[in-house]
């Protein structure tokens, strides 16, 4: 099986913010956010992708990672 991980607490962590801020710069609510953080999330849109990027500064790669089971 193949999964993708979403590794929002790394660059959470990397970066210093809290998921509180990170909901404050996004608009994103932080149960949404913790859903994305401890991988409980299977649909993302790409828009909220996209604000969660710009707000931490980083690429979707660095928050998203495919693995073989």
């Amino acid at each position: 099986m193949h999964s993708i991980k979403i590794n929002l607490d790394v660059v959470l962590n990397k970066r210093g913010m809290t998921l509180n801020e990170l909901s404050e710069k996004t608009g994103v609510s932080i149960a949404n956010l913790s859903n994305l953080k401890n991988n409980r999330v299977v649909p993302v849109r790409f828009s909220t992708l996209g604000r969660i990027c710009k707000a931490l500064e980083c690429q979707p790669a660095d928050i998203l990672k495919y693995e073989d089971d």
